[in-house]
């Protein structure tokens, strides 16, 4: 009886959090930033102490790669899928296709998201572009969402007095009117964190910063400089783009401490990332020399983007890793997290970095992959990389630490024996890869849009 008793009294008593309860997950990604603006990647121009303090407390991986574009990485990140399995329309998102919001809401999880999402394919008129329900469909209980049913040319734009939809009602430019719609997508998430804070939630915020028109932001309205000889406002696109900016490390720094003043720190992964370079008009100083914006293009300047994460009271401080990381990977990152087993319907291109968070070794990639082809009239292609060395499907073979602008091919000189090395475990990769697209004209009136769902694991 004794022993029943003493049953009885440990199965009343609370739950260990540590036990019982699966994280809470924060996933920042911004729109058109790349490296070269964050303080802990080595900017000169841009103040980001928010997003600094997080590298400072977590951990900063410094070879995380997107593709060169939004659409593309957006499905890429969603989807845990490389591009060549269901990309085909810029602005698009195959309702058929299973999400992470998907994956965690059926594990449990309560699901949110707020910011960008131009996703239902508004721009091909594309079945299904005007309903609302779109975003429930991909897993999301909540949302709160520019261009979803209405393209800014219909509405209007993301900053000032935005056009949203939320939870399947417009929010038009008039009730909208002189607010800042950064500050409302934050606000929607705030709210749905405190509205769930005694269960397990994903909140995805793909913000609408710091993507172009570069317009002043609540900090500084007013503050632009006056040509005294015409006595008009100076149009400085680069002040703008510093001060977005900014007040996108503002934000950043509102959610994260939102955690804090829940308690609710210590239970929640908060990642960061952005889903591809600059804009091609911004040159940034970074550690002492020019860096113009790369959006649309394959180099670095392209595709390599920040991921800072942090879960406080978990992640190593201050650590920086080399690993590779590229957008399949978030999926599987999620699930373990969440203690979720992918099965026959998830995707098998990604790789978990939970261990990494958790200060283990865990199982870091040899190698990352990149298929291209928006259809957004870009230059397409296939490229595999290390963190050192890049090879593109056409036999081009650089060195971007050192040669960031790729202007020295080292196809000629890879009978180095390290080098050769690594040449030939990316041209296996490669050669393992569907075919290369090739049409640079490719755009929203393109017919032929060739995927490969089913094709193999490329390792």
């Amino acid at each position: 009886m004794r022993y029943h008793y003493l049953l009885v009294a440990l199965l009343l008593l609370p739950a260990s959090a540590d036990a019982a309860d699966p994280p809470n997950i924060i996933l920042i990604m911004a729109d058109d930033v790349s490296w070269e603006a964050f303080g802990s990647y080595g900017a000169d121009d841009y103040q980001t102490p928010h997003l600094d303090a997080m590298a400072d407390r977590g951990v900063r991986f410094a070879h995380c790669y997107s593709t060169p574009i939004c659409t593309t990485s957006r499905v890429m990140i969603m989807t845990g899928k490389y591009n060549f399995r269901n990309y085909t329309h810029f602005g698009y998102l195959n309702p058929a296709e299973k999400t992470f919001a998907n994956l965690l809401r059926d594990g449990g999880y309560k699901t949110a998201v707020a910011g960008k999402w131009q996703l239902n394919g508004l721009h091909n008129d594309l079945p299904r572009c005007k309903d609302v329900r779109r975003p429930n469909d991909a897993g999301f209980d909540e949302y709160c969402l520019w261009q979803l049913t209405l393209t800014k040319q219909e509405a209007g734009e993301r900053y000032w007095s935005p056009p949203i939809e939320q939870n399947g009602e417009p929010i038009t430019i008039e009730e909208n009117d002189g607010k800042y719609g950064p500050d409302l997508f934050c606000d929607f998430l705030c709210d749905f964190m405190t509205r769930n804070q005694r269960k397990p939630f994903f909140a995805y915020y793909p913000m609408v910063l710091v993507h172009n028109p570069f317009v002043p932001t609540p900090d500084t309205i007013g503050d632009r400089t006056r040509d005294h000889s015409s006595n008009k406002l100076v149009d400085d696109k680069k002040q703008e783009f510093q001060a977005m900016v900014n007040y996108m490390d503002k934000i950043v720094g509102r959610i994260v401490a939102k955690t804090e003043e829940l308690g609710i720190a210590e239970n929640t992964i908060i990642l960061f990332t952005a889903d591809n370079g600059t804009n091609v008009n911004i040159v940034s100083r970074w550690r002492g020399q020019d860096i113009k914006g790369g959006k649309g293009g394959m180099t670095d300047m392209g595709t390599h983007v920040p991921l800072l994460a942090y879960w406080k009271g978990t992640t190593p401080q201050g650590k920086v890793l080399d690993d590779l990381v590229d957008f399949t990977d978030f999926y599987p990152t999620l699930a373990e997290a969440a203690g979720i087993r992918l099965g026959k319907d998830d995707p098998i291109d990604g790789r978990s970095f939970l261990p990494q968070l958790r200060g283990q070794v865990g199982n870091p990639r040899d190698w990352i992959f990149c298929h291209y082809q928006p259809y957004w009239r870009k230059i397409p292609g296939q490229f595999a990389r290390t963190a050192r060395y890049k090879l593109y499907r056409d036999g081009r073979f650089y060195e971007p630490p050192a040669d960031l602008k790729e202007q020295t091919d080292l196809a000629q000189t890879v009978k180095d024996t390290d080098r050769q090395k690594v040449h030939q475990q990316l041209q296996t990769v490669l050669n393992a890869a569907p075919p290369e697209p090739t049409d640079r004209t490719a755009d929203r009136n393109t017919e032929h849009r060739p995927v490969y769902p089913d094709w193999q694991r490329l390792d």
